[in-house]
């Protein structure tokens, strides 16, 4: 069976997938990043309530996650633009990382999981910019889709 791309043609020339005929849907998805500080970063900014230098670490990356994830049509070539109807992010803070799960959701023809990506990868990489200086330690360890729905095929990591 032969593997299909969606974002290629019959001659093998990218293009942006026709959306036109579709129904619109409610859809939704989650994507999660983890970024590894260490125990003794962690405690460090837990103790400061999650501020140094440039500002609330926390709330900044959820600000820049949100801005990456309305702006992914403009980073990645073949996304459609879309208008989010809500951008959502948990910090979940454990004892030597972060779990940061982003919510993307609009009523559309096309999915939001790109967006869910770009905003946990963004706010992974706010955390690392405004944690580099106490620390080269700093891994992101992983960015996946965790749920995607209201479209032809839903998923459920």
């Amino acid at each position: 069976m032969a593997i299909e791309f969606s974002h290629l043609d019959a001659q093998n020339q990218p293009g942006m997938v026709d959306v036109g005929a579709k129904n619109t849907t409610l859809r939704e998805a989650k994507a999660q990043s983890i970024i590894y500080l260490g125990a003794d970063i962690v405690q460090h900014f837990e103790a400061a309530g999650w501020q140094n230098k440039k500002g609330s670490i926390l709330q900044t990356a959820i600000i820049a996650g949100t801005m990456a994830a309305k702006k992914t049509g403009d980073l990645i070539p073949l996304c459609h633009p879309l208008g989010l109807d809500a951008c959502t992010f948990d910090m979940d803070v454990q004892a030597e990382e972060i779990i940061i799960t982003c919510t993307c959701r609009l009523q559309a023809k096309t999915g939001v999981e790109m967006e869910a990506l770009i905003g946990a990868s963004v706010a992974a990489l706010t955390i690392y910019d405004m944690c580099k200086s106490v620390s080269k330690g700093l891994v992101i360890k992983e960015t996946k889709l965790l749920s995607k729905s209201g479209g032809k095929s839903d998923f459920q990591a």
